[in-house]
């Protein structure tokens, strides 16, 4: 058998093959010199397999080559053709990264990295809702508010929320142009890039000698900073805290179960499922907390920030107060490629310990209270009794 490399999959499947990559014994290609190589029957007959199933994908690339006004490049082709791999799960947690989007995604979670100092996640809707700014940067000193949709970033929209944040960030000194709606109308922000260190963890004792811990993130030292400020709580004897994870987007979830050890006792803090049905187990062992606490939430608080408020209220041990959380249920596991973009896709779902779906759904809170200072206030008082 003889196969002509024409085509997109066609030349992508002489690839693979000379690669190894679709079977054991493949691989072994003839060059006859004009332009055509040999293979056995059973290798074609996988490729043919191979090639029918993605044909529409190469009529399409052929069209675009042949007939696009602007000429197209071919990494952004291929860019775009992964993207769409992922669009097509319908999940807006999975998600195809180029090299640089990737390089920012891993700078975001450490804790420190160069841009304006915005937190935000795709809404219901799909639309990128800001839930935070962090004191002092760009974003916050501009003006840029909680609830303010991002529709534009330097004048092109994003369906991507990676995409979007790598083109937020941007080293010190550099401009980035952002455009929000607010009330229905459109304003752009001209913001100048900075360092942002983003302080995952702050505390400080209330009125009353009651503690208040805020968590803005799960990053890889957030278990480390609120175990610090635990301890310095405890050190200054408070009455109890007030742990605050109001508009806390989530993170890392090995940060949220290891900050749930400090409060819960010996138990199951998670566990998670693929959907091959197997489950992995997350506990906290015996040591807790003496102080009581209260834990404050709302509608922004999703993720990892959702496993540690689903612990503490099937334990039973702190209660939670303030709007049902966001519904964010599903982990991602993020793979780096070779030539250095990477992807995430959900793999698992995670439960609460008695086994409730939190995906979808969100976290209803003991104490529904509405308004910021109300919710405090309710957290307070609980915590006088």
């Amino acid at each position: 058998m003889k196969m002509q490399k024409k085509g997109l999959i066609a030349l992508l499947l002489i690839v693979f093959v000379s690669g190894g990559l679709l079977g054991a014994g493949i691989g072994r290609l003839t060059d006859d010199g004009y332009g055509k190589v040999s293979i056995s029957k059973e290798e074609y007959k996988e490729i043919k397999e191979y090639k029918d199933k993605y044909a529409k994908v190469d009529e399409l690339w052929d069209h675009i080559q042949k007939e696009a006004y602007d000429e197209p490049k071919d990494e952004d082709m291929i860019d775009g053709l992964c993207r769409g791999l992922f669009a097509g799960l319908g999940d807006r947690y999975s998600a195809y990264m180029t090299k640089d989007e990737y390089e920012a995604y891993e700078t975001s979670i450490t804790g420190s990295f160069e841009g304006v100092g915005i937190t935000f996640a795709a809404d219901d809707t799909g639309a990128f809702a800001v839930i935070g700014t962090v004191e002092g940067s760009p974003a916050q000193k501009a003006g840029i508010k909680e609830g303010d949709i991002i529709t534009k970033v330097d004048g092109k929209t994003y369906d991507n929320a990676d995409a979007a944040a790598a083109a937020i960030r941007g080293k010190k000194g550099t401009k980035v142009k952002i455009t929000v709606e607010r009330d229905g109308k459109e304003k752009v922000y001209e913001l100048t890039r900075d360092v942002i260190v983003n302080q995952s963890a702050e505390s400080k004792v209330l009125d009353g000698n009651i503690g208040y811990i805020k968590l803005t993130e799960f990053d890889e030292h957030t278990d480390e900073d609120f175990e610090k400020a635990l301890d310095e709580l405890e050190k200054k004897n408070v009455k109890g805290f007030i742990l605050d994870l109001r508009n806390n987007g989530g993170g890392l979830v090995d940060s949220s179960v290891n900050i749930a050890d400090n409060l819960l006792g010996k138990g199951v803090v998670t566990y998670m499922e693929d959907r091959a049905g197997h489950k992995e187990y997350f506990k906290s062992d015996e040591d807790k907390t003496r102080l009581p606490y209260v834990v404050l939430v709302n509608g922004s608080s999703a993720s990892a920030s959702e496993i540690l408020t689903a612990a503490v209220k099937d334990f039973g041990q702190g209660k939670i107060v303030g709007t049902k959380t966001f519904g964010k249920g599903v982990v991602q596991v993020t793979q780096k490629l070779s030539d250095g973009s990477a992807y995430k896709l959900t793999v698992m779902q995670y439960f609460s310990p008695d086994g409730n779906v939190i995906n979808g759904k969100g976290i209803e809170p003991d104490y529904v209270v509405k308004g910021k200072t109300k919710q405090l206030e309710k957290a307070k008082e609980l915590l006088a009794q």
